[in-house]
C-alpha cells in the first residue's frame, strides 16, 4: 500500500501560524525529570569502518531504554551538522548518533562517496553490536536522517539494510544527476570541481577525483533506482523551495519515482526555505520528531 501525506508550506508565512506544531515540549523545553541512574548524556566514540576509526558521539536519551536511535548523516562537506535537531530528538526520547565519514573532519582514512555509503553501514553495525548494549540502543528501531549528501547516504544506507524501516531526507541530493553529467557533459561540473578542491576538511578529495568517482559510479548513484530495495520502508522527504544547492526539481523527481514504486510509505514536506532551512529550524525539529514518533517507534 502506498500512502502519501503532503504538507506544503510555500510563500505565505501565515500558513506557519495556522499549522499545528507537534511535540512542542520536546523541541523547546528541557525534560522536567531526570533518571538519576540513566540520565541523558554524551558519549564520545571511535567507530571502526574497514580498519579506519571514525569520530563520533552519541546523544543518549533519558532513562534506561533501550531507546529508538537516529543516525544523523551530514552533507558535503558537513559544515551544517544539524545538531540542534539531534538535541530535539533526544529530548523526545531518541538516542542520536552523529559521526564523520572516513576522511572527513579528522576521521581516519580517505573520503570517497562510495566509502561514505559503507560508513553508514558500519555505524549501524556498531549500534547493533551487543558489546555496545551500554549505549541503551534499541537495535530494532534505528532510523536514518540525512541532510543534502547525507540524504543521499540515508537512502542508500536504508536500501542496503533490510532492518532499517525509516528514512528522512532533508534537501536530499541525488548524485546520480552529477554522475550523468560527469559522463555526458563534464564541463557542467566545473563549479563542483572547484568547490571540491577547497574542501580541506575532507582528506584525499579533489575536484578531479570526485568527478572521476561520479563518472565511474554512473547510474548506481541514482537514488530513483533504489525504489525496489526501499519497499516496506517509510520515507519522509523535506525540501526547500528556495534551495539553490539541491533544486526543488530533484525532490520532485524523487517523489515521482518513489510514489510509482509499490509498498513505500511516503511523506512529503515543502517549506519556503533555503538549503539549510535557516529560518525553519524549529519547524523542522517539530515535524521530524513528530514523524519519527508516529511512524518509527
Amino acid at each position: 500500500m502506498r500512502i502519501l501525506a503532503i504538507m506544503t508550506l510555500l510563500a505565505l508565512g501565515a500558513c506557519d501560524d495556522a499549522t499545528p506544531m507537534a511535540h512542542v515540549s520536546a523541541v523547546i523545553e528541557d525534560p522536567k525529570t531526570i533518571d538519576d541512574d540513566f540520565p541523558p548524556g554524551v558519549v564520545e566514540l571511535g567507530i571502526d569502518s574497514h580498519g579506519d576509526r571514525m569520530n563520533g558521539h552519541l546523544y543518549m536519551a533519558n532513562g534506561p531504554g533501550p531507546h529508538p536511535t537516529v543516525v544523523l548523516l551530514h552533507g558535503f562537506p558537513g559544515n551544517e551538522k544539524n545538531l540542534d535537531l539531534a538535541q530535539a530528538f533526544r529530548r523526545a526520547g531518541w538516542n542520536v548518533l552523529f559521526f564523520h565519514y572516513r576522511g572527513a573532519w579528522g576521521s581516519e582514512g580517505i573520503f570517497t562517496f562510495n566509502g561514505a555509503i559503507e560508513d553508514v553501514a558500519a555505524a549501524i553495525d556498531f549500534l547493533r553490536d551487543p558489546a555496545n548494549d551500554h549505549l541503551r540502543v534499541d537495535p530494532e528501531h534505528i532510523a536514518l536522517v540525512g541532510h543534502s549528501m547525507g540524504g543521499f547516504m540515508a537512502l542508500h544506507g536504508g536500501a542496503r539494510d533490510e532492518k532499517v524501516k525509516c528514512i528522512v531526507g532533508l534537501a536530499a541530493a541525488n548524485f546520480g544527476d552529477r554522475a550523468n553529467l560527469a559522463n555526458t557533459d563534464p564541463e557542467e561540473l566545473e563549479g563542483f570541481k572547484q568547490y571540491s578542491d577547497q574542501l580541506i576538511m575532507l582528506n584525499g578529495i579533489s575536484g578531479d577525483s570526485a568527478v572521476a568517482e561520479l563518472a565511474a559510479a554512473g547510474e548506481s548513484f541514482d537514488n530513483r533506482l533504489l525504489a525496489p530495495n526501499l519497499a516496506g520502508k517509510r520515507i519522509f522527504l523535506i525540501a526547500g523551495e528556495r534551495d539553490q544547492a539541491v533544486d526543488i526539481s530533484v525532490h520532485e523527481r524523487h517523489m515521482r519515482a518513489f510514489l510509482d514504486a509499490p509498498d513505500i510509505q511516503m511523506t512529503e514536506l515543502r517549506l519556503d526555505a533555503d538549503h539549510s532551512f535557516s529560518w525553519d529550524r524549529l519547524r523542522l525539529a517539530h515535524e521530524i520528531t513528530a514523524w519519527l514518533d508516529r511512524e518509527c517507534r
